[in-house]
C-alpha cells in the first residue's frame, strides 16, 4: 500500500510540474528545406552537375543508337564486332559518370544539410529562448500534437534572416 501511495504521489507531482512546461513541435526537414539557403545551394548543384547530366544523356542516346544498329541486322561480322566493343566502352563510360556523379552530388549535399542543420540549432534554440521554452520535439518522432504547437514556419523565417542566402 506504501508504494502505491507513493507512486500516486509521484504521477501527481509530476501531473503538477507538466502543467508549467512549455513545449513546440517542428519539423526539421521541412524547415530547413524551406529555407532560402538550401533553395540556392539546390540551384547551384543543378547547374553544377548540369553538364555531366547532359553528357550521360548523350552517352545514353549513343548506346541506344547502337543497339538499333547492331538490331539492324546490315553489319557485317567485323562491323558487329567494333560496334559492340564500342558499345561496351560508351556503357562503361556511362556507369563510371554517373557512379562519380553520384557520389559527389551525395557528398555535397551531405556538407550543405550539416552545415544548415547546426545553423538550424542554433535558430532553434535562439527561438525557443525568446519564445520562452522549455523543450522543443521534432514532428517526425511525435504521435500526436496540436498544430498551436508547430513552430516550422518561424525556425524557416529565423533561419532566413540569420542566414540570408548570399
Amino acid at each position: 500500500m506504501n508504494k502505491l501511495l507513493i507512486a500516486v504521489l509521484a504521477l501527481a507531482s509530476i501531473g503538477t510540474a507538466s502543467a508549467q512546461v512549455k513545449i513546440a513541435v517542428i519539423n526539421t526537414q521541412k524547415a530547413l528545406l524551406e529555407t532560402e539557403e538550401i533553395k540556392k545551394a539546390q540551384l547551384g548543384m543543378e547547374a553544377k552537375f548540369k553538364p555531366r547530366q547532359d553528357q550521360m544523356v548523350k552517352l545514353q542516346k549513343d548506346l541506344t543508337d547502337i543497339q538499333t544498329q547492331l538490331n539492324s541486322g546490315k553489319l557485317n561480322e567485323l562491323g558487329t564486332q567494333e560496334l559492340t566493343a564500342e558499345g561496351q566502352r560508351k556503357q562503361r563510360d556511362l556507369q563510371r559518370l554517373q557512379q562519380d556523379l553520384q557520389e559527389e552530388v551525395e557528398r555535397e549535399r551531405t556538407d550543405i544539410i550539416q552545415r544548415a542543420g547546426s545553423r538550424m540549432q542554433e535558430v532553434v534554440k535562439k527561438l525557443a529562448d525568446e519564445k520562452g521554452l522549455d523543450i522543443v520535439v521534432d514532428s517526425a518522432n511525435t504521435v500526436f500534437f496540436k498544430a498551436t504547437f508547430e513552430i516550422t514556419s518561424e525556425a524557416t523565417a529565423a533561419y532566413n534572416k540569420t542566414y540570408p542566402a548570399k
